[in-house]
């Protein structure tokens, strides 16, 4: 079992995320989810920022989690599986997530640090080899040893510092959670037929997917090429490959069940600019296009899509909603039209390595 601290204020978004890399995930307090299992793809995650493998779960009291890591160390099999080589340097790190526990987590180090240094362990509190994680919030306390911790270099990509800027790009944080979402990863193909200036292709294209963007204007397929090169090509080039083209979300150049995933973000107001459409028929026609060639996909409007997906022949798996000021929400759906035979769409399960 893992802990996952999870990112952000809304924790079914996070999780929902966060199963794109896990099974079994599971909200058991604000901040904090369980999973039976994780991938390495948690290094990938937007609103998961760690995840431990679990000692065990406890009330939210530094004597309980005293009582919890003593026992733990204690019973053979859980040292063997959960614990660390107590030749390696440890240090313990309590956080009282969201302050919903009220616990002085100054004290919570010393006091599971003691029993640590009880056991036989060193303690580094600047470079250790080990870190144990306690985590308090509301009621409950979780345990864990640090396996892994999600990348956080969003702000290095911000759409303002980008080659090609548009007004009204998505924040990578966002976009990298919406690509997870619709499954990218090594090995996947994800399209964004409204591609914009690149924003969740690149994010795609980072996890290792391979990427492809259409965009009816010429200016944004070739402004999102000049992003997908800045940040896709290089000595950090991400796995996979990517290309944009000139194209109609509604009429794409594409076979039939081309592609993994589709990932786009439905135009704002009204009235389009592809063929003097309104925006219901573009939305209908880019869903029943994205239909065609994919059996997964996660879009998001100024509205619900919800109806006018299930029209186009989807299953809504969820629907979210992320404010971004006052008279701005974003609604996002995810679908899906497999028909359950397809593996898991998170790969096997595996401990991180």
């Amino acid at each position: 079992m893992y802990a996952l601290e999870l990112g952000g204020e809304d924790d079914r978004f996070a999780a929902a995320e966060a199963a794109s890399a896990a099974t079994g995930v599971e909200v058991v307090a604000p901040g904090l989810a369980t999973a039976n299992a994780v991938t390495d793809r948690v290094r990938n995650l937007a609103y998961t920022h760690r995840a431990s493998e679990l000692v065990g779960t406890t009330d939210a009291s530094v004597e309980s989690a005293r009582v919890l890591l003593e026992a733990g160390l204690d019973r053979e099999e859980t040292a063997s599986d959960a614990a660390p080589d107590r030749e390696g340097t440890v240090a313990v790190r309590a956080r009282d997530v969201r302050e919903t526990a009220g616990i002085d987590t100054q004290r919570a180090e010393r006091v599971l640090g003691g029993v640590l240094t009880d056991c036989g362990f060193a303690v580094d509190l600047d470079d250790p080899d080990h870190e144990l994680r306690a985590l308090f919030s509301d009621d409950t306390c979780l345990l864990g040893w640090l396996e892994a911790e999600s990348v956080r270099d969003f702000g290095t990509r911000k759409p303002t510092d980008r080659p090609f800027f548009q007004p009204g790009g998505m924040d990578p944080l966002l976009a990298r959670a919406l690509v997870n979402l619709a499954g990218a990863r090594p090995g996947a193909t994800v399209l964004d037929p409204m591609c914009g200036t690149g924003g969740g292709l690149i994010e795609a294209g980072l996890v290792g997917a391979n990427v492809l963007g259409a965009d009816a204007q010429t200016k944004m397929a070739r402004g999102a090429a000049e992003n997908l090169s800045r940040y896709l090509d290089g000595e950090e080039r991400a796995t996979g490959e990517w290309a944009t083209l000139l194209g109609d979300a509604t009429h794409l150049p594409l076979p039939d069940d081309s592609v993994d995933a589709v990932v786009f973000d439905a135009p704002y107001g009204r009235q389009s600019k592809i063929a003097n459409l309104n925006l219901d028929d573009l939305v209908a026609g880019a869903l029943a296009e994205a239909r065609r060639v994919a059996d997964r996909a996660v879009v998001v409007g100024d509205r619900s899509w919800g109806e006018a997906a299930r029209a186009a022949g989807w299953t809504v798996e969820d629907e979210f909603e992320r404010r971004v000021h006052r008279s701005l929400v974003r609604h996002i759906a995810v679908l899906d039209a497999s028909d359950g035979s397809s593996p898991d769409r998170i790969g096997d399960s595996m401990g991180v390595e």
